[in-house]
């Protein structure tokens, strides 16, 4: 039997000796990552007390962890006070301060923009929950909401089923903010017009990893603005039959979208193939979602008139480069942009449409527990697949979800996980979110 109170997303007896105890993965120097338990203060007025449910690892917290105080946004002195890490969590909130009783209340579920920018915080500009804070991070069981949070209306509630989605939000909202970031231009004026060409032409390069997928999710199930034709590349078939199983030509289609997955790792020339898909015009709206400079340069060469080419992917490389063609530039009036996260009406936007129905498990392709995150922090470029979803709460090895299946032949947890997944065309459900949690809580805060 477990502790854990589904249905308020809290456990039951969190206070020790009158205080409050969590337990979190916290960094403490390059490569050093340690899960302890601690106590954490007594909330002032303007802050919040909070469950962490679910987060989902992200390769900026990979990067943290890998430098250390070189990374931008880790304190200089976190060998002495460590930050806890994760940016994409969701939890519900536990005990509001008397500040903002008037705006939340315990119980309300929650998601959370990392993108803040606070002059008084830990480094200054770049403080970032899930980089920067000694009590607030994914990876923990329990955490602080600061004023710096707060104040910048960067708690976010959310009204959908399930935990799960709301950890998504923050990825979903860069892809968000990368449509919006595209623009156009108006003949013989200086006037952009922001956002993808409705009824357009797009292109996503390189588009079938766990970013790509939301951007596919996103677009063909948006209802103000899409493409009429979308072309998605990658050159790894495998990803790419696993996208069309999950984000169907057919479904795309009945939204008016013409739904192409194209290999383009098996073709002579894949610049002339991409072109004949779009009828010989090229694509409006080009998005790169991998650092290559082949892929880039692949991008820039089908863009069509007015075209413009979003780089989406964020490189280690400093000195990354690629050639385009400035010709077209100057004649053909070919244009690039680059993002980099989303802002907060993004956040807004990921969580209304997915409270609306918009179902990010597609992204997810393993689940772990919180004893499962530093050793796949620090080794997430190499496991393969897509988001590896984190339910703090819970002990659990990190597990494929296409694995469950083999598992489940020994452990009767992973065989009716194994079940509900597969009603769920193998993808994870708030369903199975729902049974895990009920049934697999092993850490207990008593």
């Amino acid at each position: 039997m477990n502790d854990y109170n589904t249905n308020a997303g809290t456990q039951t007896s969190p206070r020790v000796g009158g205080g409050w105890v969590s337990k979190a993965v916290r960094l403490y120097g390059k490569n050093d990552l340690r899960i302890e338990e601690f106590d954490l203060p007594p909330i002032k007025d303007d802050e919040i007390l909070a469950s962490v449910v679910s987060d989902s690892i992200c390769m900026s917290s990979y990067k943290a962890a890998r430098q250390g105080t070189d990374h931008k946004r880790v304190p200089d002195d976190v060998a002495e006070k460590p930050i806890i890490i994760g940016h994409e969590f969701a939890g519900e909130i536990v005990e509001v301060g008397a500040k903002w009783q008037h705006k939340f209340k315990p119980g309300q579920k929650y998601s959370i923009q990392p993108a803040i920018y606070y002059e008084d915080g830990p480094v200054g500009v770049l403080s970032a929950p899930g980089y920067s804070y000694q009590y607030i991070g994914g990876d923990a069981t329990y955490v602080i909401i600061p004023k710096d949070v707060l104040e910048q209306d960067c708690l976010l509630p959310y009204n959908g089923p399930g935990f799960y989605p709301a950890s998504l939000a923050e990825p979903l909202s860069c892809v968000i903010g990368a449509m919006h970031a595209n623009y156009h231009t108006t003949p013989g004026s200086y006037i952009h017009n922001m956002e993808i060409v409705d009824g357009g032409k797009m292109a996503i390069l390189a588009g079938v990893g766990p970013m790509g997928l939301a951007a596919i999710n996103y677009v063909i199930n948006r209802e103000d603005r899409k493409p009429s034709l979308l072309v998605v590349t990658d050159i790894d078939q495998s990803r790419l039959e696993r996208a069309a199983e999950i984000y169907t030509v057919e479904s795309a289609r009945k939204n008016g979208i013409e739904l192409i997955y194209q290999n383009t790792g098996n073709l002579e020339d894949p610049v002339t193939k991409l072109k004949e898909l779009s009828g010989g015009e090229g694509y409006n709206d080009v998005f790169v979602f991998a650092p290559v400079s082949p892929v880039i340069e692949q991008g820039d060469s089908i863009l069509a008139f007015d075209g413009c080419l979003n780089f989406f992917a964020g490189p280690s490389d400093t000195n990354l480069k690629a050639r385009m063609n400035f010709y077209n530039v100057h004649y053909a009036y070919t244009h690039l942009v680059g993002t980099s996260g989303g802002n907060m009406d993004d956040m807004k936007e990921a969580l209304d449409v997915m409270s609306k129905g918009l179902d990010p498990a597609g992204l997810v392709t393993h689940i772990g527990g919180l004893n499962a995150v530093p050793e796949t922090t620090l080794n997430l470029p190499n496991i393969p697949g897509g988001k590896k979803l984190i339910y703090t709460h819970i002990e659990m090895p990190l597990t494929a979800i296409d694995d469950f299946e083999e598992k489940g032949k020994t452990d009767p947890l992973y065989a009716e996980l194994d079940e509900i997944v597969k009603a769920n065309n193998g993808l994870w459900s708030v369903e199975a979110e729902k049974y895990l949690l009920e049934h697999c809580c092993n850490h207990k805060n008593s």
